[in-house]
């Protein structure tokens, strides 16, 4: 056997897991998804298939329609608040600051906490009769009574913001390393002709950290557009659907185990709606891909 061949085949063994994970649990589902998503199918008996009448139903569907809505307000307020405030405190990270490696671990520590400890946290916080929130705010006599955090008028804003409590570390992490890649010696010869910090940030750090913060803001907007586990364990989509996401709304189609899913399962539909989930943050992405290759090509 050549060495060509035998480096070939160790290639592979090592590849052989990823590979055979990838098609066990990526590949796999996909194919039955795009299988099942023409059938009538409840996950067990059998299936029958109904042709595009799926689709149909998800056209006329005002739930799923109003989760798309939803989706993209959550993920506006999201990236909103996530993106500047992670870039802010990467700034303040990256200068002399005495404990900021401390701090560096403190704001990282909510990506690593599992998402069902967080989603109890601030349940209790925000609980509307004696969560920690309301407590707080009557006590210093800003609200004369209790706000109800999970209701429908502030829920969706709730939700946000424990999004963005889990999201920051994370981001800002990415954003700390862009900033340490950046010379210093730009910064220097910027000062020495007199540029103020201010003038340094705009026309020194933020078109250095152009390449990171097109990564970091492609992977936030596809964390935003998916992301629906704390909603789930918080407000399981309500009150009234006010919370409803595309993928909480997929998720109790496929698996109705909460008190706001169907009855029975309904994996036919469900895999026309995760189709139709899948191209809409699809097509965002892409729209978000091809506007930063042109804002390149511009600058």
């Amino acid at each position: 056997m050549s060495i060509k061949w035998k480096r070939l085949g160790e290639h592979a063994l090592f590849l052989s897991p990823s590979i055979i994970l990838t098609a066990a649990l990526g590949i796999y589902p996909l194919l039955w998804m795009l299988r099942y998503m023409f059938y009538d199918y409840a996950g067990y008996g059998d299936a029958l298939f109904v042709g595009l009448d799926n689709f149909r139903r998800l056209m006329r569907d005002a739930l799923f329609w109003e989760s798309v809505g939803n989706t993209f307000v959550y993920a506006g307020g999201k990236l909103l608040l996530t993106l500047p405030l992670s870039l802010l405190l990467a700034v303040i990270l990256n200068g002399k600051l005495r404990g900021g490696k401390l701090l560096r671990g403190i704001y990282f520590m909510p990506t690593i906490i599992s998402t069902a400890v967080i989603s109890v946290v601030f349940y209790t916080i925000f609980n509307s009769y004696n969560g920690m929130v309301n407590t707080v705010l009557m006590k210093l006599h800003l609200v004369s009574q209790p706000i109800d955090w999970l209701g429908p008028k502030h829920a969706m804003l709730t939700v946000i913001l424990v999004a963005v409590w889990g999201a920051v570390g994370n981001y800002m992490l990415l954003f700390l390393a862009g900033l340490q890649s950046i010379p210093q010696d730009l910064y220097e010869s910027a000062a020495m002709d007199g540029a103020n910090a201010g003038r340094r940030f705009w026309s020194i750090t933020l078109p250095m950290l152009a390449p990171v913060a097109q990564l970091v803001i492609m992977l936030a907007i596809i964390a935003s557009l998916k992301g629906y586990e704390s909603i789930m364990l918080i407000t399981e989509g309500g009150p009234i659907g006010k919370t409803e996401v595309m993928y909480l709304y997929l998720y109790k189609l496929l698996f109705p185990v909460s008190t706001g899913s169907p009855v029975e399962q309904q994996l036919g539909y469900g895999s026309a709606v995760g189709f139709a989930t899948a191209v809409i943050v699809g097509a965002i992405t892409g729209l978000y891909f091809l506007l930063s290759r042109k804002m390149n090509k511009l600058y």
